[in-house]
């Protein structure tokens, strides 16, 4: 790694405000309820921070019926289809529901278009458990698109369209769909404030900011997150010529040389991304590049707070929960912003 000569740090990174909610709020899970703690799909997308998970004795399902009877239960991020929601209450002892407010306000603007009869267009990935989730919500009334093919096969509609889309998506690539949708429908319903979750556009501008000046950039973050291979995209579209997309430093290739960008998906830990320039070790050293200020919080799910609450009035609960201090505890919650995703990972690894 010694021809790298400098590293271009896109700002911001990593963990989004609704990726922080969902860890700690799991972490906060494992300290005070006996194990095991189930949780219905991964937390968030990235293997690393599932395996660390794993090793407190979480229990990943893809089945409620896995899930035994009064057991703590968490349901992920990326949201989930009202009627497993419903299921879950009925079977968890204490259900977690830690879906991302940006993608509830997706559900409910599904909701209440196809309750005034609109057809929904709704740009999601295939078998992706947002899009699944979001689609639920009115299976009737959303038809699922993912490229201008399906936009232009789509039947004309009876009545009102709405457009609606995932949150991680790569906003070029929405864009270019929703242009053609109006193009097509042209009293189109929009919502007011764009579904696309502003961290993963903010990454992506943060990336655009930096991809024309590197030699390569290397994404950080999983296969199987939506927003980290729309930033691969991002970074393709921008002109650099080598993209390389990375859980962890030991896939990093041998020849990388010259100016190197680095970037993590919303849902990839900081430490990989220090570890990533570690293994790389630019002569010239790091130069950081922060496009837009970020500064975004979720607080942990209303009825896990009622849980943390009471037992936080507990010293000898918050001595050991994550950022727990009995000299504080029933003063505030622990959970606030002092407390980030990064620590409470980190505690669970000590």
């Amino acid at each position: 790694m010694e021809k790298v000569e400098r590293v271009v740090l896109a700002s911001p990174r990593g963990f989004c405000a609704g990726v922080e909610m969902a860890i700690k709020s799991l972490a906060w899970m494992t300290r005070v309820f006996e194990p095991p703690v189930y949780c219905y799909h991964e937390i968030v997308h990235n293997q690393i921070v599932v395996e660390r998970f794993k090793e407190m004795g979480v229990i990943f399902v893809d089945d409620l019926a896995d899930v035994p009877e009064g057991a703590p239960l968490m349901l992920s991020a990326h949201g989930s289809p009202p009627q497993l929601v419903d299921a879950a209450q009925a079977r968890a002892g204490t259900l977690v529901n830690a879906v991302c407010p940006l993608v509830r306000k997706v559900h409910h603007e599904v909701k209440m278009r196809a309750r005034k009869g609109y057809s929904i267009v709704y740009v999601g990935h295939e078998g992706h458990q947002e899009a699944v989730g979001t689609a639920a919500v009115a299976p009737e009334a959303v038809h699922r698109i993912e490229h201008m093919e399906e936009l232009e096969a789509l039947p004309e509609a009876a009545g009102p369209v709405a457009f609606l889309a995932q949150t991680t998506l790569a906003m070029d690539e929405w864009k270019t769909l929703l242009d053609a949708a109006k193009k097509r429908w042209p009293e189109l319903w929009v919502p007011g404030t764009s579904d696309l979750c502003f961290a993963t556009t903010n990454r992506q501008t943060a990336l655009k900011a930096i991809a024309a000046r590197c030699d390569a950039v290397v994404v950080i973050g999983s296969h199987t997150s939506s927003n980290t291979r729309a930033l691969e995209r991002t970074a393709r579209a921008a002109g650099c010529p080598t993209v390389l997309r990375v859980d962890s430093p030991d896939e990093l290739p041998t020849d990388l040389a010259g100016t190197v960008g680095v970037i993590a998906g919303a849902s990839a830990p900081e430490e990989v991304v220090q570890d990533v320039i570690s293994h790389l070790g630019p002569s010239e050293g790091v130069e950081e590049v922060m496009a837009v200020d970020e500064d975004e919080y979720f607080p942990l799910p209303r009825e896990l707070r009622e849980v943390v609450r009471q037992l936080a009035a507990l010293a000898a609960v918050a001595g050991v929960a994550p950022g727990g201090d009995p000299s504080t505890a029933g003063d505030k919650l622990p959970e606030d912003r002092e407390l980030s995703a990064s620590m409470a990972l980190a505690g669970l690894a000590d």
